[in-house]
């Protein structure tokens, strides 16, 4: 939800301040009734706005799959300069990041600017199966990869079930496929730490119905295909409805 005149000035309708006077002068009407308060939110791709009776084009739903490089913050501004991952994507509608990754970690990044999708992949209760590889130092035995899958103990508790393998081992260093469901933050770091398997690398490869394309090269990016869209809404039409019950 945002405020209207931002909404409109996005637009292209007048400058945010026009905009305000539009509203405060009776102009504006939100789904057929007339709004006079500058504080108003909307929804700009679910709503109806009319200016002097004219109705503004809604915003079109954007889906974009990243590859995240490393040294590179998921928000959409960063106080230090550093860069973000919006400044990766060259696109006139304003999207956000679905939940976060690490600094130094890379790998699938959704952005979007649906909203109940976004809520729906990241809220904790609804569970979206998220899949990281790890390269960690030495090579966890059995023992320790049962241990992950059952949940290991954090500062912050126990974590819940999870799925872990050994992928490759190399030069006293292996790669570990670890998928959880948790959005703790540094979860897979501190649970790979927790067992003695530092983590020298890391990338997140699937995240719900999304998996991240082999030949998608570090810091490009692609549309979501019409299936893999119709997969999240699905997940967050579900997810409303067991709101609802």
């Amino acid at each position: 939800m945002e405020r209207l005149q931002k909404v409109m000035a996005r637009a292209g309708v007048a400058s945010r301040r026009q905009s305000e006077k539009l509203i405060e002068q009776g102009k504006v009407k939100v789904n057929g009734k007339e709004v006079k308060e500058l504080g108003f939110k909307v929804n700009p791709q679910q709503d109806d706005i009319e200016v002097n009776d004219k109705k503004i084009k809604k915003e079109k739903l954007v889906y974009i799959l990243l590859n995240k490089p490393r040294e590179c913050v998921t928000t959409v501004s960063d106080p230090k300069g550093r860069k973000t991952v919006i400044d990766l994507v060259k696109v006139k509608e304003r999207v956000y990041p679905v939940g976060r990754l690490d600094y130094d970690t890379e790998g699938l990044l959704l952005l979007t600017n649906d909203g109940e999708v976004a809520y729906a992949l990241t809220h904790p209760s609804h569970q979206i199966s998220k899949e990281y590889l790890a390269t960690v130092d030495g090579v966890p035995n059995d023992a320790k990869l049962k241990a992950l899958e059952r949940g290991v103990h954090l500062g912050d508790g126990w974590t819940a079930p999870a799925k872990a393998e050994r992928v490759v081992e190399f030069n006293n260093k292996s790669i570990v496929s670890l998928e959880i469901h948790e959005g703790r933050k540094h979860q897979v770091k501190r649970m790979l730490k927790s067992v003695g398997h530092p983590v020298l690398e890391l990338k997140r490869i699937k995240m719900g119905p999304l998996s991240l394309d082999e030949d998608l090269k570090l810091g490009t990016y692609r549309f979501l295909k019409y299936d893999e869209i119709q997969e999240l809404k699905e997940i967050a039409r579900q997810v409303k409805e067991n709101e609802q019950e």
